[in-house]
């Protein structure tokens, strides 16, 4: 957190509460994110998991969340919750980490 504590210290936050934007003050578009979002990815993987499927879309952090809260033991309601879905959309696409596989 004091990263993102530092940040907005050092660049503010836009009009309407956004902490990240463009260098000109607007929103960042999703080709600017994804160029940002790949570069990131380059720098923390190794090459032998760069060159896999492995986070290569900043969604799969969404899916990395919940599987993560599923088995550590977080209840299946409050999953949902904190994910933003109903329970049955929670078991439909996570029932293998409910269930203890990957």
């Amino acid at each position: 957190m004091s990263w993102l504590r530092q940040h907005k210290k050092t660049y503010g936050m836009a009009p309407d509460g956004r902490l990240f934007r463009s260098a000109g003050g607007g929103r960042v578009r999703s080709t600017e994110y994804t160029d940002i979002w790949k570069a990131a990815r380059q720098k923390a993987l190794s090459p032998e998991n760069a060159a896999t499927a492995i986070a290569d879309v900043p969604y799969s952090l969404r899916h990395a969340s919940v599987s993560l809260w599923l088995s550590s033991g977080v209840e299946a309601t409050e999953a949902a919750r904190r994910a933003g879905h109903s329970v049955a959309v929670l078991y439909r696409f996570y029932a293998k980490v409910i269930n203890g596989r990957q």
